[in-house]
């Protein structure tokens, strides 16, 4: 990528040093890949202005920004374009930059399937074109630009996904891709909130298909009349569309389709067997069929088609090593998103990298890889392992790499056992079978795993984010090993969040994270007085609730000749649980005053019964004493402590009364305490398993101990290895709980034993090794907590450590 001063000029961006050329466009402020010859866009939005890192950015090497206002900090240090929205200069400069190249442009859009459809097509058409494709999901307003500046004089074809929340949002994205051709995957319930009607939304994204040649989706007279330009349509049950399937057949994990194009009838085999896929699938069999592939030649490569992993995923390895899992693509884009998610995530200081040949770059063999080395070097990479015939030859007189000519030869020769304490990203594409490397390397774990969504976590984040002032400051409770969900692994994005607390239950937890990297202030809220010598150790903030133990922490300080070291003072003011009261303030003062070896960095309390407006008297009474209460210590004391009451549902009822900081928990990891506020979160915690075995059980016979379900009539029983030892409580068995498999309801028959559960298929096309969701969207654990007669917090805080985390972003 080359973004030259005409580029810019056109765009109206100029900077007093006219010649400059960029090869690098950048928003995010802790990307190692910021340097000299990047142009940084300081994007402000609702929840964040990049602004304030530019004096960073700075030292970092960045010269070049395009910003809405130039801090007084930073004034002649570096150069500015100043502009009204740095959004929409970032969409301009996208759209100049395209006018640049001559290339046929896919543009997809639809409530699902957009990147399945988009990295199947690039498997299908990059033996006829040189393909660019959006990395990743990348199709919201920012990420459409990014995906474009990944084009260059050489890609043949560009193919972009398009994803909207809002109206008018696609017409600025139309204008930014210029598909040629149109596709439309699939109209579901995504993001309907920012839409009055589900036809507001089909509107609005066929915006997207307004100068298109041609559009390509399944035949639905109710988009096709909001469509404006031809269309090519598929389907199951009008004959009239372009594309007739005649007959579906699945067998042995495949599916022969029957297909009726214009006078021909072909079939396709493909190696899935689930609805979903199938219709994927037909999609991109449209868009070849339209573009005159050869018949023959759709049939030889459908068959081919595997699942897409589009995610990268974090999971814990052998020997104390974090693994970074993006085995499934290598492509120059994707390893730029791939490294900035290593160094988000990294649990070391050591970093390895093993890297396949990269494909489908667009440059030459020899630029590609000087780009890809000069890139590696600015994520101090510390290790790198070559597996390719080709990258070997460009990586061979560089310290510290080891090459392979393949898979087979890593695996035979390379000793596992020389990896230890570190950080290890595994991104190669598909046909070199690093997911055989990720297996080798990855703690051996039963298949029951939890999988936690860090897209959906900051999505959450930023909710609550929005009904707080700029100047507020969020605590964000990772205690309990962060409610079940991961400790270091959730405080690493929060941490690349930049929130300003972490707050832990016990010392021990505060020492884990520190010991993971975290550098991010940690409040421990219920300190053991033996555990005070660790906490000044490892610089913990500990909570002090009653005068005995404030007394024993101050020997220590002065025992240690500590100088203000901080402390939060935690009021009782209804909940009665721990803290100061009323009648101990004076003590308190008294203590405290003319002392120097601690400082009271905050004084907070903590609400009863924010979650229920029927209590709204009483929580407004907690509020209205601990404002009594810490505005007579901070005067007397003659200080300015951050002040902190509001818990997750307490932001969203009562966030008039947000003090200096609030303190965010169950809410950032999807639950809320309300209907109103449940719909506004995102889930972050999926449970799966598998199907270990699937049997026939006759009449009168019985499943699980105690014979508690009888069996009235021929069923098919799956049995699932997840069971009470692994957090699922008995009160979901016996028929009162369910499991989702193929998107359908199993219900649970019979108890919940200590290792697995046993589930009704009779009704359900599935197979042993298929996919089981134990919780997540459906059930979702507000409703299991709701049956069970429990709170969600104890759902996903019993979930065992024997259960694998995986962390992911899309």
């Amino acid at each position: 990528m080359k973004i030259t001063s005409t580029i810019l000029t056109s765009t109206s961006l100029n900077f007093s040093d006219s010649t400059i050329e960029f090869d690098h466009i950048s928003i995010d402020s802790r990307s190692l890949q910021n340097r000299n010859d990047t142009l940084f866009f300081c994007l402000k939005g609702q929840n964040n202005d990049a602004h304030i890192y530019i004096e960073g950015l700075i030292e970092k090497g960045v010269q070049h920004f395009v910003v809405e206002y130039i801090p007084e900090n930073a004034v002649g240090k570096a150069h500015f374009c100043v502009v009204e929205n740095t959004t929409n200069a970032l969409q301009n400069l996208a759209k100049s930059y395209k006018n640049q190249f001559q290339i046929e442009t896919i543009g997809i859009t639809g409530s699902n399937g957009k990147t399945i459809v988009k990295e199947w097509l690039n498997f299908l058409l990059s033996p006829d074109f040189s393909v660019v494709r959006s990395p990743k999901s990348f199709n919201s307003q920012v990420g459409v630009p990014l995906s474009i500046f990944g084009i260059n004089e050489n890609h043949t074809l560009g193919i972009f996904e398009a994803g909207i929340s809002l109206k008018g949002e696609m017409q600025k994205l139309a204008e930014i891709i210029q598909p040629n051709i149109g596709i439309f995957t699939h109209l579901g319930n995504a993001h309907q909130e920012g839409f009055t009607t589900v036809e507001e939304k089909i509107i609005e994204k066929c915006q997207l298909f307004k100068n298109s040649e041609i559009v390509i989706l399944e035949k639905n007279d109710w988009i096709e009349k909001h469509i404006t330009t031809p269309t090519f349509t598929w389907s199951f049950e009008d004959p009239k569309a372009n594309l007739f399937v005649l007959d579906k057949v699945k067998n042995n994990l495949k599916t022969i389709l029957e297909i009726q194009f214009e006078d021909k009838t072909f079939k396709v085999s493909l190696p899935f067997t689930d609805d979903i896929s199938i219709e994927n699938a037909i999609t991109c069999l449209a868009t070849l069929l339209y573009l005159k592939t050869d018949i023959s030649t759709i049939i030889e490569r459908t068959s081919k088609l595997y699942n897409i992993e589009i995610r990268l995923q974090a999971k814990k390895g052998i020997n104390n090593c974090l693994l970074i899992d993006d085995s499934f693509s290598s492509d120059y884009q994707s390893l730029k998103i791939a490294l900035d998610f290593l160094e988000q995530q990294k649990l070391h200081q050591k970093k390895t990298i093993i890297l396949s040949d990269i494909f489908q770059s667009g440059l030459n063999v020899k630029e590609l890889y000087s780009n890809v080395i000069k890139l590696l070097q600015q994520n101090n990479i510390t290790q790198i392992i070559t597996i390719g015939e080709t990258i070997g030859n460009y990586f061979q007189d560089l310290p510290h790499v080891i090459s392979f000519a393949n898979t087979n030869a890593f695996l035979q020769q390379f000793n596992t056992d020389s990896f230890n304490n570190e950080t290890i990203l595994i991104k190669g594409a598909r046909s070199f079978n690093f997911d055989e490397i990720v297996v080798l390397l990855e703690e051996k774990v039963h298949e029951t795993v939890l999988e936690i969504n860090l897209d959906a976590l900051t999505s959450n984040y930023n909710f609550y984010k929005q009904k707080l002032e700029n100047s507020t400051k969020i605590m964000v409770m990772v205690k309990a090993f962060g409610y079940g969900n991961g400790g270091y692994e959730i405080a690493k994005q929060l941490a690349h969040l930049k929130v300003d607390y972490l707050g832990v239950a016990f010392a021990d937890e505060g020492i884990a994270l520190r010991k993971a990297g975290i550098t991010t202030p940690i409040m421990v809220l219920n300190p053991e007085i033996s555990s005070y010598k660790a906490m000044i150790a490892y610089n913990l903030e500990p909570e002090m609730y009653n005068v005995s133990g404030l007394t024993s922490f101050i020997e220590l300080a002065k025992e240690k000749n500590s100088n203000a070291y901080p402390i939060h003072l935690k009021i009782d003011t209804g909940m009665h649980r721990l803290g100061f009261e009323k009648e101990d303030i004076s003590e308190l003062i008294t203590l405290l005053q003319h002392n120097n070896f601690v400082k009271v960095t905050s004084i907070f309390s903590h609400l009863a019964t924010s979650d229920d407006l029927n209590f709204k008297d009483f929580t407004l009474q907690q509020i209205q004493l601990f404002e009594s209460i810490s505005n007579q210590i901070a005067t007397t004391l003659n200080i300015q402590p951050i002040r902190h009451i509001l818990n997750t549902s307490g932001i969203f009822n009562y966030s008039e009364y947000q003090f200096e900081m609030v303190r965010l928990g169950i809410g950032i990891y999807g639950v809320g305490n309300s209907e109103e506020e449940q719909s506004s979160l995102e889930n972050v915690s999926t449970l799966k398993s598998i199907i270990s075995q699937i049997r026939t059980v006759e009449p009168n016979e019985s499943i699980g101990y105690s014979r508690k379900f009888m069996v009235k009539k021929e069923m098919r029983v799956a049995t699932i290895p997840i069971g009470y030892a692994d957090g699922i409580r008995r009160a979901w068995g016996n028929e009162k709980g369910f499991v989702s498999i193929n998107n359908q309801e199993a219900s649970i028959l019979g108890n919940v034993c200590m290792d697995m559960l046993m589930v009704d298929v009779t009704n359900i096309n599935c197979n042993e090794r298929d996919e089981v969701i134990i919780f997540g969207e459906n059930p979702h654990v507000t409703e299991i907590a709701a049956v069970c007669q429990t709170i969600p917090y104890e759902i996903l805080t019993s979930i065992s450590q024997r259960v694998k985390r995986i962390f992911y972003k899309n």
